[in-house]
């Protein structure tokens, strides 16, 4: 059922895309003089979308929800749209009861143009497409067959549903109308409540299902309409939709600032680009998905906290009655096109309010994400070295979104894996055969700003609002069943590199990087080592700062931050000599490296000389941990079992590749 109603979600966000068009008309309509026949004209151009919303919607489900997307859905949607419309009129209803007009439920006066009856339209529509669209009739209705069938089915299912409905809509529609009295009973408390769910509900897509009852006529609120018809109270038709001004232009970029604060120094460039990108977008357009998903699994409590904050923000422009309205989203660009509107009520105090709230996000993430070590972005445990991904071979011709999809491709497990690929605003909407086959880190390499596996079989990966690119790239890939090939990736110093090679059955004697105390890979108080996440290998609880070779071999990488160092044996494995827990953090300060990139050295020569004391002050640990990083190599390791207290050029480990 989540996954059908985050679908919906989904294809709703078609019709909802030829809001912006309506906003562009009215507003510039309202900008010009009233007496001027072309700002009538565009005003004219524009109401004539906002009142066919409920045909949009069903003509978006019905393309949405079908198998392929096809035209035939979309005029099926049409038909079952107009046949209860049609019939459900009140002259119509009086002629089927045989009763006077003036008798006819006041409900039947709400079917035309409302949205509830254009969504159960849209996906009888696409119901009735996925079960008829290949029917193959006898020669002699052969004309009939196929997607010729749907519209006609489509009329013959909506008559019974109109039958239905005949008795079943008085009580729907007053159960939505009392729904929505509720709320709009419980005033600014009401649309507090209201943000508060829209928000929470995003991980999921159902915030769909809920805007329909606030921002249409579903419920009788119709708080989008009515503000872009000028039909209502000024300073009460909008509440709905104000609040999210100065929580979406100035509340989250305010949070993407305090996330960019308390990223690690070596990392905050990467997290800049990432927060800078998402803030834009949530400033301009009032498109939050980039930003809300970089931080919403990952840090959860501060997700949370965004929700209550976003409530607050449309309890308090309620409480003040400060109204603005959009079509698409929260944004500079409606805000600008609404401000006009015969029922913007004191749009300038919502940039004030934008003010405050951006200090109220600003300070509230900072507290938060210090007081309980939320993981946001640049603030998690940084990967060595390692294989995150396979990959899909690129070429000169690729654009930055081939590429992203060809990555994305690679680690969500190819044609294999892979059964639907959909897109909404900013998210691909993936359908695989077992998400648990997802490299999650490989995806997020990609340029992913976060992932949401929501099930054994769905998962949604955020892209941003150049989403469409990318999925058109990775469907290309799909129906050409393009291959995968193995690639490294690495997460600290960046391109993509084959495995080395190793010799066969030969054996690598390990000694110890420092002299002190022996200590189990498993029980080192990092659990990126202590899991083998990044290989096995062993640490030593040094008693001095003098960190040595534990192999021969040649030095591949000295990190920037000086804190670790890459060696490839004789017999070709890779050994990371990684000095300290979170010493990245310091930014090489402690360490004094004595080995260049490209070095030949023996078991036992001096890598660099570690400030122990420095390391202590800072509040890091000092254990010197070694991890052989290309595990698939390694055919046996053993330890010694001799001494656990071992000095420097004692044997430690043996290990023999395959």
């Amino acid at each position: 059922m989540k996954t059908y109603l985050q679908r919906m979600g989904r294809s709703l966000q078609l019709p909802v895309a030829v809001l912006p068009a309506a906003a562009l008309l009215v507003g510039i309509g309202h900008y010009m003089p009233a007496s001027w026949a072309f700002a009538q004209f565009l005003q004219a151009g524009g109401n004539a979308i906002l009142t066919q919303l409920a045909l949009l919607f069903a003509v978006g489900l019905a393309i949405g929800m079908s198998e392929n997307k096809d035209g035939a859905a979309a005029l099926a949607g049409v038909v079952a749209y107009f046949v209860p419309v049609s019939v459900l009129a009140p002259s119509s209803v009086a002629l089927l009861l045989g009763i006077k007009e003036t008798q006819v439920d006041p409900a039947f006066s709400a079917i035309s143009g409302n949205v509830f009856i254009g969504i159960i339209s849209g996906l009888i529509a696409a119901a009735l497409y996925n079960r008829f669209h290949e029917t193959k009739l006898p020669m002699a209705l052969s004309f009939f067959s196929g997607k010729r069938l749907v519209p006609i089915m489509a009329s013959l299912v909506m008559l019974g549903v109109t039958l239905i409905l005949l008795f079943v809509w008085p009580p729907v529609y007053e159960a939505l109308v009392s729904f929505g009295k509720l709320f709009v009973g419980m005033g600014a408390a009401g649309a507090g409540l209201y943000g508060f769910f829209n928000r929470l509900l995003i991980p999921t897509g159902l915030h769909q299902a809920l805007n329909q009852v606030f921002w249409f006529n579903t419920a009788g609120i119709n708080d989008i309409g009515n503000f872009w018809a000028s039909k209502g109270i000024k300073g009460v038709t909008g509440m709905y939709q104000a609040g999210f001004f100065p929580a979406m232009m100035f509340g989250l970029p305010a949070g993407a600032f305090a996330i960019y604060r308390n990223a690690r120094p070596e990392r905050k460039k990467e997290v800049a680009s990432l927060m800078m990108a998402g803030a834009f977008a949530s400033f301009f357009t009032g498109v939050t998905e980039p930003l809300e998903f970089s931080f919403m699994f990952v840090a959860w409590p501060l997700y949370v906290i965004h929700a209550i904050f976003t409530g607050l923000s449309l309890a308090f422009a309620a409480l003040m009655h400060w109204t603005a309205g959009f079509t698409f989203s929260a944004g500079l660009v409606d805000y600008i096109l609404s401000w006009h509107m015969p029922l913007a009520n004191h749009p300038l105090m919502l940039l004030i309010q934008g003010v405050v709230m951006a200090l109220i996000y600003y300070f509230g993430f900072d507290f938060a994400i210090k007081k309980f070590n939320l993981l946001t972005p640049g603030r998690e445990p940084q990967l060595e070295p390692e294989v995150v991904a396979t990959a899909v071979t690129t070429d000169e011709t690729d654009d930055k979104y081939t590429i992203a999809a060809k990555r994305i491709y690679a680690a969500i497990g190819g044609k294999d894996n892979i059964k639907v690929i959909d897109n909404c605003t900013t998210r691909l909407r993936l359908q695989l055969q077992d998400t648990n086959k997802v490299n999650v880190p490989a995806v997020k390499a990609a340029g992913a700003p976060g992932v949401n596996v929501l099930d054994a079989s769905n998962i949604h990966i955020v892209i941003g609002t150049e989403v469409q690119f990318v999925a058109d790239a990775l469907t290309k890939l799909f129906q050409k069943n393009t291959p995968i090939n193995t690639a490294t990736v690495d997460n600290v110093a960046a391109p993509a590199a084959p495995t080395s090679k190793v010799n066969a059955g030969e054996v690598d004697n390990f000694y110890s990087v420092a002299a002190g105390q022996l200590v189990d890979i498993e029980h080192v108080a990092d659990p990126t080592f202590a899991q083998k996440m990044l290989g096995d290998g062993y640490a030593v609880e040094p008693e001095n700062g003098v960190i040595v070779s534990p192999v021969a071999g040649e030095v591949l990488t000295v990190f920037p931050t000086k804190h670790a160092i890459g060696i490839k044996t004789n017999n070709g494995l890779e050994v990371l000599v990684h000095m300290g827990i979170d010493t990245v953090e310091l930014n090489g300060a402690p360490f004094d490296v004595k080995v260049t990139e490209g070095q030949k050295i023996n078991h036992g020569d001096m890598l660099a000389n570690a400030d122990l004391a420095a390391i202590k002050t800072a509040g890091k640990k000092t254990t010197m941990i070694v991890i052989v990083t290309n595990m698939q190599n390694v055919a046996y390791m053993k330890f010694s079992q001799e001494e656990h207290a071992v000095v420097v050029d004692e044997q430690v480990v043996r290990v023999t590749t395959k």
